[in-house]
């Protein structure tokens, strides 16, 4: 069963987030991904926030570039960890993605990787998911060991 969910806010995002898979598969952690838009699909976006936590899911990744509401709005629907994860595009690099995730009202918060990096967004749910399950945390622990020793 998946215990991550991997939301992307437009099919074009997803070599962005490509990363992030490939290190979920080498931590061993089950996820999902749905392509789902803030702004072009909100009811799909509010259904998967409140059905992802009875779904199994513990942790929700969310991809987004420009407006990048996506992640907040998956906050607004679930009491469930989002990660978010600001995506390069627009004329802005990027910024005003990393500004949208960041800039959360008090009470629903959001994590926020840097601007395209996927892959840490996928070793932070490590660490959180790691609390629970003692496999990931072994999987996670493993993968530090190895990047200090070069």
């Amino acid at each position: 069963m998946a215990l991550v969910g991997v939301v992307l806010g437009s099919r074009s995002d997803a070599e962005a987030i490509q990363p992030a898979l490939k290190v979920l598969e080498q931590l061993g952690i089950e996820y999902e991904v749905s392509i789902l838009s803030a702004h072009r699909t909100p009811e799909k976006v509010r259904q998967y926030g409140l059905s992802a936590a009875s779904r199994g899911l513990e942790l929700i990744i969310a991809a987004a570039g420009k407006a990048a509401h996506l992640p907040g709005v998956l906050a607004s629907w679930t009491t469930l960890p989002i990660i978010g994860v600001p995506l390069s595009s627009g004329k802005l690099k990027g910024v005003e993605a990393l500004l949208s995730v960041v800039e959360m009202p008090r009470g629903v918060p959001v994590a926020c990787v840097g601007i395209g990096a996927a892959e840490n967004a996928a070793y932070l749910a490590a660490q959180i998911l790691g609390l629970k399950h003692e496999e990931i945390k072994r999987a996670y622990q493993e993968y530090r060991q190895n990047l200090a020793e070069g």
